[in-house]
């Protein structure tokens, strides 16, 4: 029985040989067992660790072609016949030569990375800016001095951006549709800031320096010379580099008066005495002329409502000293004195209390100190037929008089010298007698009628 186990395992070790060898010369790769999971689990760190270490060992065995701990002369087993079997059958993946047609597409993909970093510094405002400026002076050098950029390039990098824009087919296809993507506002505004050629420049200095030109003048002018000046110029900037140029004395008929000679330098008081001014222009100032006329209309109505308002007053206010009296006058019925103001009744009805911007009354009491207790309506004094004052609370606090309270809702009699008052605040009544009498005297005759 042994006997005929160990023979059948040769004859399929044989049969298993000769069939590898047909697979191999016939140049059949064997199928790879794979693993069937979808998700992988994934290892742990020391897992990580050992199965490094495993890889570098059976790379080593795979080198050495033997281990170090089996005789040269041993036969391996059948085992190990099937795992050297699989080992050698299984075909090293050749590395990728690229071609010659790859190699020049991947130069090609890293070469835009470059021109986009590029355009990243060099707007597309700059670029068609650049190039009308340069169409315009035909001087670098000019475009270098007179125009603003977003950044502040040098010499050499406006030069190098301008070639490569005109030979380097990449950067300038680039450049041209960013440049197409820009707002028709923003491309106005660019063609706005050109600068002006030497053409546009002489047919300017034919404008006198003495001449007072309008927009009309400038305007006759592009009508004139279409072919000359800049497309999107107008009568405007056409004048503000006119007066730019007549401000430097770049203008064909202004003379730069050339400096004194000698040790005599003439200093600022001279030159001024020097100037004529019947020759000099007095230039007006619209806008200062229109504020100056809305501030004088409006003065004039704040004045007109002060005279209307004149015969509302019927009580002044007049600031007094301690050495001064009050004098009455022929219109004056009493005075209502206090330690800081003195308030004038000229009517036979007044009003006290604390004036707010709804609610005017003839004295406001807050004049006088803190009024924040006084009612708005505090009390009204009136002067009867008799010549008799009495004064009415129509507030929440009590008004003294001589030291009497009077609440709210009664009235109470005043004489001459009386002191009020009212929420800490002292004043004394002072009645014009010789006025009074007469009042006195002209009630007593209509009663006699």
């Amino acid at each position: 029985m042994a006997s005929g186990a160990t023979s059948r395992s040769e004859d399929e070790e044989s049969l298993a040989g000769q069939k590898r060898g047909s697979a191999q010369a016939s140049g059949a790769i064997p199928k790879r067992r794979s693993s069937s999971r979808f998700i992988k689990r994934k290892k742990f760190d020391d897992e990580l660790v050992e199965s490094s270490l495993a890889k570098s060992s059976s790379r080593a065995k795979g080198a050495g072609g033997v281990e170090p701990g089996r005789c040269s002369g041993s036969e391996p087993s059948s085992s190990e016949k099937k795992k050297v079997s699989k080992s050698v059958s299984a075909p090293i993946a050749p590395s990728p030569v690229p071609t010659p047609g790859l190699a020049k597409r991947m130069k090609k993909s890293k070469q835009p990375l470059q021109v986009t970093k590029d355009l990243g510094r060099w707007k597309p405002a700059d670029d068609l800016l650049l190039i009308n400026a340069v169409l315009q002076t035909n001087d670098l050098t000019s475009v270098h001095l007179g125009v603003k950029f977003s950044c502040r390039f040098n010499l050499r990098e406006i030069q190098e951006r301008w070639y490569a824009l005109l030979y380097d087919p990449i950067i300038s296809k680039l450049a041209c549709q960013a440049m197409r993507q820009l707002h028709p506002e923003a491309i106005a505004a660019i063609q706005s800031k050109v600068l002006f050629s030497k053409a546009e420049e002489q047919l300017l200095n034919k404008v006198g320096s003495t001449s007072q030109p309008t927009l009309d003048t400038f305007q006759e002018l592009l009508h004139k010379h279409p072919d000359v000046f800049y497309p999107s110029r107008t009568a405007k900037a056409l004048q503000l580099h006119w007066q730019l140029m007549k401000q430097y004395y770049l203008l064909d008929d202004q003379t730069v008066q050339p400096l004194p000679k000698g040790d005599q330098v003439l200093n600022f008081s001279d030159a001024e005495d020097m100037l004529d001014d019947s020759k000099l222009k007095d230039v007006r100032d619209e806008v200062l002329e229109h504020e100056l006329t809305v501030a004088d209309r409006r003065q004039k109505r704040e004045i007109r409502q002060l005279e209307q308002e004149l015969h509302k007053w019927q009580v002044l206010v007049d600031s007094i000293t301690g050495m001064s009296s009050p004098d009455f006058d022929s219109q004056t019925l009493a005075v209502l004195r206090g330690r800081m103001v003195r308030y004038l009744m000229r009517s036979r009805e007044i009003t006290l209390g604390r004036a707010t911007k709804d609610n005017q009354i003839d004295v406001d009491l807050a004049l006088e100190g803190p009024a924040w207790k006084i009612s708005r309506k505090q009390g009204v004094i009136k002067l009867k037929n008799n010549g008799d004052f009495f004064i009415a609370n129509e507030g929440r606090r009590p008004i003294y008089i001589d030291g009497r309270p009077v609440l709210g809702g009664n009235k109470w009699k005043l004489n001459n010298n009386s002191v009020v008052e009212i929420a800490s605040l002292r004043f004394v009544f002072l009645i014009n007698q010789d006025l009074i009498a007469l009042i006195k005297a002209e009630a007593a005759k209509l009663a006699q009628q």
